[in-house]
């Protein structure tokens, strides 16, 4: 019997230990946009509105065979930090669901979601500061949607060139035999005419499914957009990022006299400390278990809170 009671007291001091330090609600904000809505117990005068990279990916940052869960452990530790948070799926990933995918969804759409949901905040004056922090894609789309009226701007692993020129870049590190053809069907694209002039090993970029949608997304370029904003700025890039360079991150902080630059060493594109080579970068794409790194952390609550 004291064996019994012990191990129930043990239980009961476990569970309590391990209770959770903030609620998470899910919340519908409009036909296409599903989210969580992280806050303290204590409460948050500040809301970070999370908006996620490019392709279906979903409020925790994930995609098929792609989970790492990134988002949604950015979100855990801000409200560790005292900071509430607003991550969503992106709009393609609700109609996947539904089975419903728009064909002629464009670039415009993301950003309209974006202004949706600052929107829905400013209406609600639940919290007293407005932030957005934008992954990959989602820093463009963070720019264009803090016009609408935020205390700041936070750009992950952003940009700082329109996708044609990132793409163009790629195409000339990865496979410089393709260079030409990939700027001469970018050049029929910005003419506002569609393209089957492209070798096939281009069809992933050029397939005629997204081209409306690269012609809607290459229309800006971020170190334009990012001269619009006269609020505090945080860019952040990692010097692992397989994908963004640091290079693009110095374009934007050049193009704004708001901007603060920080570049954390080892990070990855998925927000990843990564101590080895490309391998052990590329299987952190796909592991639930890794860890954010905690100096993008501390950067963010450093730039929110002070």
């Amino acid at each position: 019997m004291k064996n019994l009671l012990f191990l129930f007291s043990f239980i009961s001091a476990l569970t309590f230990g391990q209770e959770t330090k903030y609620a998470e609600t899910d919340l519908n904000i409009s036909k296409w946009i599903d989210g969580s809505l992280v806050v303290p117990n204590t409460g948050a005068d500040q809301l970070v509105i999370i908006i996620a990279g490019s392709g279906p990916t979903d409020r925790n940052g994930n995609q098929n065979f792609l989970k790492t869960n990134n988002l949604k452990k950015l979100a855990q530790e801000l409200a560790l930090n005292g900071i509430a948070s607003f991550r969503y799926d992106k709009r393609i990933v609700k109609q996947i669901k539904m089975k419903a995918v728009n064909p002629n969804i464009k670039f415009d759409d993301f950003v309209s979601d974006a202004i949706t949901v600052v929107n829905y905040f400013k209406t609600q004056q639940e919290f007293k500061h407005l932030y957005i922090i934008g992954h990959s894609q989602g820093s463009l789309i963070g720019m264009l949607a803090a016009q609408e009226g935020v205390d700041g701007f936070i750009s992950l692993a952003g940009a700082g060139q329109s996708i044609d020129a990132v793409i163009v870049e790629q195409v000339q590190k990865t496979a410089p035999m393709f260079t030409e053809d990939t700027k001469r069907a970018f050049e029929v694209l910005k003419s506002g005419r569609t393209t089957t002039d492209y070798p096939p090993a281009l069809a992933s970029i050029f397939d005629s499914s997204v081209q409306e949608f690269m012609m809607s997304w290459m229309r800006y370029d971020p170190a334009v957009v990012i001269k619009s904003l006269d609020i505090p700025i945080l860019l952040i890039n990692g010097t692992k990022d397989l994908q963004v360079s640091t290079a693009e991150a110095e374009l934007l902080h050049n193009a704004s006299k708001q901007a603060e630059l920080k570049l954390i060493d080892h990070m990855n594109h998925v927000l990843f400390i990564i101590t080895g080579d490309d391998q052990e970068n590329a299987k952190s794409y796909n592991d639930p278990n890794g860890k954010i790194a905690e100096a993008l952390v501390t950067s963010i609550v450093d730039f929110i809170k002070n």
